[in-house]
């Protein structure tokens, strides 16, 4: 249907759940338009992205070509609203916007949104009718969920059969976690009556908004637009004062995901939802209403969970390793992060007799910068806390350190910097390059050195910016060890700019390490790889489109405090010695390749009972390898899969130091083998090394 003719006629019935019964309301679908108001913030934020950003792209029709991919991708990740008609009209488009927001138009963008739009309607409409008739739970389709390459749909009746295996997939999801045939069918009547509702919301903002949130990560995906509301929730959010379950969401194909979690945040602590997990409904209090999220806008999602403190929020979450999509249901107590929670603490340890190792745990790197501005001697920072405890670990003899830095998304670059300045002497610790080629070079000051023993530094796929900093420094100078798992890759520096009509966070430079190789989109690699139930194709700055790449500068000058190369072929081998027998690394390895396997699957069945029992055959083999691990402990074995559910969902005690400390850790104890086999090689001279692995457990 011509778009023209469509805007001047088309209205239609939208669904309202009003104390549970349904009424009609005509809701007209005229085509939206820009304001003045997004026109002149279209031009501000094409300025200072051309002026300032550290990508430099010219506005010409390579930008343009790419805008469009990547709108159409923002608009439709899973190629099942477009037809592969509309995709061939677009193309008018692939040239044009540079034009347009040269000229300081909107209407290419506008003209795309409103047929995402109609097609948006139509398949609401489709999905509510079609839950009416019945549907084949017996039959031999399949369906593909990876649609990331997958070709548009060529006609209206191939898209509607898209459709209704989608539907038929979401409600033999709904059966395999409990639900009834009838109450399956009334949940999605619910979630696509809630979605038609919001559709009838969608106005000129939301669109502007997508095209924006295109345009900037066409340039990288930590630049970004934020609307007034946008901008104060990102505030909020910075200062930490929000009173929600500190989880850092994002959406992603109508989900919301999770994409990490606050350290020591309420979400954290109990410890029932993870990086890569998907939220699906939001309850308020122990019994109150779950409301189905899937298709919000993130800022409505957040509102949702955002609560009063002390307040509980159940969540209905899919995990990132879940047999077949089927959620289970979380309650968190909301609260506030407190920077005391978020300090640095540590533990001595044992892990052979005749070698003690301090471990230090750093969440994040803190700095209180308005005690600093009050003149507050005793304001509290990273650099300031681990110096008590090194001193401490000093005078209690211990014979190494392990830094754990795993999930310790980054903070304050300056901490990071002086931190590393306690471990080496004098010399550089980090370049900053800017967009002009400019390169800031910072580092310690000072040639004192406050701990000079053997170290230890554990990453994860979590750890990002400064924690990378410090990890690479480290690595460079031969200060210590590096393991655990590859870094985040999160190597660019931000800043946000105040427009006339919300803000504009903005790529400004990135970090190069003093070797010169960038900590960009690679992140850090550990001279001693762990097995991660992390996947890296669902975290981290590779997974991330448009990511800036990894590329490198001239290398500093400093002065290196040893190799470490000469010991790592030694200790490499005792740790993989010890992998192949160590019950523990043996679970976390079978764990992620199972969760691999899961997560790897293309195409799922439409059969009710082939999915319910490759269901119960994946669970069956978690409740193996869990039954393995505790044997291997001396514990009773658990006797079923639901057993196995309802243990999973217990919620550690949150407040208790003790139960924290004896929660079995198989990471950091390989951490402190591999660091009790450096010291003792340390010791040693060259022809004693043979009984290393022997004397490795």
């Amino acid at each position: 249907m011509n778009l023209r003719v469509h805007a001047i006629c088309t209205w239609i019935v939208a669904l309202a759940l009003i104390a549970g019964q349904a009424v009609a309301a005509l809701v007209p679908t005229q085509p939206l338009r820009p304001e003045d108001g997004q026109i002149q913030t279209s031009a501000e934020v094409l300025r200072y992205l051309q002026k300032g950003h550290y990508r430099d792209m010219e506005l010409d029709d390579r930008l343009s070509s790419q805008l469009l991919d990547r709108y159409i991708d923002q608009l439709d990740p899973s190629r099942s609203y477009f037809r592969s008609t509309d995709l061939t009209e677009f193309e008018r488009y692939r040239h044009r916007f540079d034009d347009e927001l040269r000229q300081g138009k909107l209407e290419a963008a506008f003209s795309l949104y409103n047929r995402y739009r109609e097609r948006l309607r139509e398949r609401l409409n489709f999905v509510l009718d079609r839950l009416k008739k019945p549907f084949d739970f017996d039959t031999q389709e399949a369906l593909l969920v990876d649609r990331e390459q997958a070709p548009w749909p060529a006609t209206p009746t191939e898209q509607r059969d898209l459709w209704r295996r989608q539907i038929q997939n979401e409600l033999i999801t709904a059966r395999l976690g409990g639900a009834e045939p009838a109450e399956a069918i009334e949940r999605l009547e619910r979630r696509y009556t809630s979605q038609l509702n919001r559709f009838s919301q969608i106005e000129s903002q939301d669109a502007f908004q997508v095209f924006m949130d295109a345009l900037t990560s066409t340039f990288d995906p930590h630049t970004q637009y934020f609307s007034p509301r946008l901008s104060e929730n990102f505030q909020i959010n910075m200062s930490l004062s929000l009173e929600g379950i500190g989880a850092v969401l994002t959406s992603e194909d109508e989900h919301t995901k999770v994409v990490r979690l606050v350290p020591k945040g309420p979400a954290d602590k109990s410890g029932s939802l993870h990086p890569a997990d998907r939220i699906v409904a939001v309850g308020q209090g122990e019994h109150g209403e779950m409301i189905d999220i899937i298709g919000w806008r993130l800022d409505d999602v957040v509102d949702l969970i955002r609560g009063k403190k002390d307040t509980v929020v159940r969540l209905q979450v899919v995990p990132s390793d879940a047999a077949d999509g089927v959620p289970a249901t979380v309650s968190i107590r909301r609260g506030q992060v407190k920077l005391e929670e978020q300090a640095a603490h540590h533990r001595i340890v044992e892990p052979e007799p005749g070698i003690q190792l301090g471990v230090i745990s750093l969440p994040t790197f803190y700095l209180d910068f308005a005690a600093q501005r009050r003149g507050d001697a005793n304001y509290k920072s990273t650099t300031r806390d681990v110096a008590k405890i090194l001193d401490e670990l000093k005078s209690a003899q211990v014979d190494g350190i392990v830094i754990d830095l795993r999930n310790n998304g980054g903070g304050s670059l300056q901490e990071a910097n002086s931190l590393i300045g306690l471990f080496i002497r004098r010399g550089p610790t980090v370049q900053v390059q800017y967009s002009n080629g400019r390169i800031d070079l910072q580092g310690d000051p000072d040639e004192q050195v406050l701990y000079d023993g053997p170290l230890v530094v554990l990453v994860n796929r979590l750890s990002a910016s400064a924690s990378e900093i410090f990890a690479g420094a480290i690595q460079d100078y031969g200060r210590g060890l590096v393991v655990g798992d590859q870094t985040f890759g999160k190597g660019t520096v931000q800043s946000l700019v105040d427009l006339e009509r919300g803000q504009l966070k903005m790529t400004l430079a990135k970090f190069y390490r003093v070797s010169g190789n960038s900590t960009q989109h690679r992140g850090v690699l550990p001279d001693i790889q762990f097995p991660s139930l992390i996947d890296p194709a669902e975290i981290g700055e590779s997974a991330l489109p448009n990511a800036l790449p990894w590329d490198t500068v001239l290398p500093a000058r400093y002065r290196s405090h040893g190799e470490t190369g000469s010991a790592l072929t030694l200790l490499t081998d005792a740790h993989q010695q010890r992998v192949q027998t160590d019950p523990e690394l043996q679970y976390l390895i079978a764990r992620t390749d199972l969760q691999n396997e899961v997560r790897g699957q293309q195409r799922v069945s439409l059969n009710l009972e082939t999915r319910r029992a490759q269901r119960e055959a994946v669970e069956q083999r978690r409740l193996a390898l869990e039954n393995t691990l505790r044997a291997a402990r001396g514990e009773p074995s658990i006797d079923t899969v639901e057993a196995l559910r309802e243990e999973e969902t217990v919620e550690p005690d949150a407040e208790s130091e003790s139960a924290t400390a004896d929660t079995p850790d198989a990471i950091l104890d390989e951490s402190g083998r591999i660091l009790a086999d450096y010291i003792r090689l340390q010791r040693k001279a060259n022809d004693s090394l043979l009984p290393i692995a022997a004397a490795s457990h």
